[in-house]
């Protein structure tokens, strides 16, 4: 199975969240009827601050600033720029298999990280691509992860932080986690590592491990709802 990677917008073209969420929603429109084939939109936001289902009020910023309710799994957390947001838009062969794709997914962005020389890994209980306390520094998180599946097919994704700035992350509780950090590749590796250095590589393990849990799109008659 072939799967489209579009590159949305990258540094200086930075994507407003609304623009974005259109594109995703009338992207998982086709896919789920089967207009579209499997396809990965790409891309870095405009500074933003979305707040996932299980999202709880003392998780919001402590400045007061606007966050955009969506509609997947997960808290708060923050996209903007220098972070590469991912939304795999694809049907599953087996749509009660979520826990199989978050973990495709995972897997991709440690096997993306283990490039630069970085240690990725899972933590037990908690989504994303941590990298484990040292003793001398806590568990700090380097790619999120929230997704929803309707009918059958995945929407919302991942975020790969590359080289953004991590203070918005001091407004708030990320991802509802308080007793750990967060990081990015760049303070990581000590050099300045983009979005449009790393979405290569997201691109090649993508396609690799996704494509064993994606299906044919099936087309839906017409008239019918997907």
């Amino acid at each position: 199975m072939t799967i489209t990677f579009q590159r949305v917008g990258l540094a200086p073209a930075f994507v407003d969240y609304a623009t974005g969420w259109e594109l995703q929603r009338r992207t998982h429109e086709g896919v789920a009827a089967g207009r579209g084939g499997p396809t990965v939109l790409l891309l870095e936001h405009a500074a933003v601050y979305t707040a996932g289902k299980r999202t709880e009020p003392e998780d919001l910023p402590a400045d007061g600033t606007p966050v955009i309710d969506v509609d997947r799994g997960g808290k708060l957390t923050w996209h903007g720029p220098g972070q590469l947001v991912g939304y795999p838009i694809v049907q599953l062969r087996d749509p009660a298999a979520i826990r199989d794709y978050v973990d495709r997914l995972e897997e991709a962005l440690i096997r993306v990280v283990a490039g630069y020389g970085i240690a990725g890994t899972r933590v037990k209980g908690r989504s994303g691509v941590w990298i484990e306390g040292d003793g001398d520094r806590r568990d700090r998180k380097i790619a999120a992860i929230g997704i929803r599946v309707d009918h059958g097919t995945t929407m919302h994704g991942f975020a790969l932080n590359c080289s953004n700035d991590l203070a918005p992350y001091l407004q708030i509780v990320p991802c509802g986690i308080a007793d750990a950090d967060v990081t990015t590749i760049s303070a990581e590796t000590g050099r300045t590592v983009d979005p449009a250095d790393v979405i290569g590589r997201v691109e090649a393990e993508l396609a690799a491990l996704l494509a064993p849990a994606v299906r044919t799109p099936t087309a839906v008659p017409e008239g019918a709802t997907p």
